[in-house]
């Protein structure tokens, strides 16, 4: 090899490394060839197959998009999961608990807001209005964490039944319903096709409350009349007080966004390895971001829990070719311009880095978009890889936290669940530090293990679940990236 360069070996057998540092011939976070790959040849990173050498590439080249091409005939070839071995230890010891708040049917949040739910684009700007007037007046109540309005872009010119709306009302079913709120106001402009009442707010666990602008008298009456709601919802969120709760009862949502060359190498196992500890403990994590997963499925449904969950990772997979063929595209256009300028090449290469984030435990459930998670362990949930529309779906099946690993610097947040960004290099942490949570480039820098990078993050899990606010948080995150997942024709 020519190249003076650190280079990381992961796997034996692997024919790229990845560079580690700055100011030689191949950027950091990128692949180095570990020896000559003749042309059609499968190329191995993480003891998997990324892709295949679409020119003869010799050792000490660049391994990049010159050169590597996504190839499903090859994948799948091998189940074993590198990850598995650095993950942390098993949980031991007394069940750690967090302190969240207890509502009346036994649910339990992590955080005390008022939320405000629209059933279409048209009273967006009502309940901004009604939310920001609120906010003004929370200084008689100290003990509720803001109100938050939960606004989107369709609710009408769409079918009236089918897929797309019933995936919408199920969406904002599971925000209305959500432990992280303590009070609902639903917001409509009346003439719509998602109608409030067949949302059904009312019915819910939650203390809620419905309006239309139409029914109201215009846009001013109507936000006098939902602030008049949120005045008899306030005083009962103000009582609200955290106490302990086992650590089984939280729902841990996992995303990433903005990967980069060492998203797979860091954060992601990092974060499988606090799964792997809540999982331990009896709680639940929620992977998701199908398109994420192509190119590693096989890596999931060797560790179903039965064979109808294999089984349901394998028609999610196949509904999303039908569905990329349909719209003019295929699975392997991820991944994106960013991506592959943080050293990700193929689909493949970003999915086997993806799926660490799920630790190694067994796979129990496969739940489609928004749907209630109601397994406890490691499940899976059908989503875009689109972080916000993912994130929302996430958070509708009930997650009170969000883990979020990123290598680029997305910024993000998602109110009610706050969000723990994961950095995976140290030189993105130090250049958008207010941004971050964790630095987990601290396991390329050589000074910590991804088991204690594990631990690390699972401290920040229970304290954020406690009441610890996250970097997201302090920088107002949270609203605009509420984003249905939209299916159907638009009329």
């Amino acid at each position: 090899m020519t190249s003076q360069q650190q280079v990381l070996t992961l796997a034996p057998g692997d024919d790229v490394g990845i560079i580690l540092d700055e100011g030689g011939p191949v950027p950091r976070g990128h692949k180095i060839a570990l020896r000559d790959i003749a042309e059609g040849a499968p190329v191995h990173k993480y003891g998997q197959v990324i892709g295949a050498a679409s020119a003869p590439i010799t050792a000490g080249d660049h391994v990049h998009t010159q050169n590597l091409r996504f190839a499903p005939e090859l994948q799948g070839d091998s189940t074993t999961d590198i990850h598995a071995r650095s993950s942390a230890p098993p949980a031991d010891g007394p069940a750690p608990t967090f302190d969240g708040f207890v509502r009346d049917d036994g649910r339990v949040g992590t955080r005390n807001y008022i939320g405000i739910v629209t059933s279409v684009n048209c009273s967006a700007t009502v309940a901004k209005l009604i939310a920001r007037e609120a906010e003004r007046r929370l200084g008689d109540f100290p003990n509720v964490d803001g109100v938050v309005a939960l606004t989107h872009g369709t609710g009408c010119g769409m079918a009236l039944e089918g897929e797309g709306p019933d995936m919408l009302r199920r969406t904002l079913h599971g925000y209305a319903e959500h432990p992280n709120f303590a009070g609902v106001l639903g917001v409509g402009l009346g003439c719509e096709v998602n109608q409030l009442a067949d949302l059904k707010l009312t019915a819910g666990p939650n203390p809620a409350a419905t309006l239309t602008i139409q029914e109201a008298g215009g846009t001013a009456a109507a936000v006098r009349a939902g602030l008049d709601e949120l005045a008899r919802m306030l005083p009962a969120a103000n009582a609200a007080r955290r106490v302990p709760v086992p650590v089984s009862r939280l729902v841990l949502g996992l995303n990433c966004g903005g990967s980069d060359g060492y998203s797979g190498i860091t954060a992601n196992p990092a974060l499988g390895a606090a799964v792997d500890m809540l999982v331990g403990y009896g709680g639940t994590a929620v992977l998701a971001e199908t398109p994420e997963i192509y190119g590693a499925e096989h890596l999931l449904i060797a560790r179903a829990a039965a064979p109808a969950v294999g089984d349901a990772i394998r028609e999610r997979i196949a509904w999303w070719e039908q569905y990329a063929a349909a719209n003019g595209g295929t699975l392997d256009a991820n991944p994106s311009p960013g991506n592959k300028a943080g050293g990700i090449t193929t689909i493949a290469e970003k999915s086997l880095g993806a799926v660490a984030k799920g630790g190694t435990t067994p796979l129990r459930a496969v739940y489609k978009y928004a749907e209630p998670v109601t397994e406890t362990g490691f499940v899976f949930m059908d989503t875009p890889g689109y972080d916000p529309v993912s994130v929302t779906g996430i958070v509708a099946g009930g997650a009170q936290v969000v883990c979020f690993t990123t290598g680029r610097g997305s910024v993000f947040g998602c109110k009610p669940a706050p969000s723990i960004k994961l950095c995976t290099n140290s030189q993105t942490y130090r250049h958008m530090t207010e941004d971050m949570d964790v630095n987990c480039g601290e396991i390329a820098d050589g000074t910590a293990s991804v088991a204690e990078m594990g631990k690390r993050i699972f401290d920040l899990v229970l304290a954020t679940a406690s009441g610890h606010r996250t970097a997201s948080e302090l920088l107002g995150f949270g609203e605009e990236e509420f984003t249905p997942w939209q299916l159907g024709a638009v009329f």
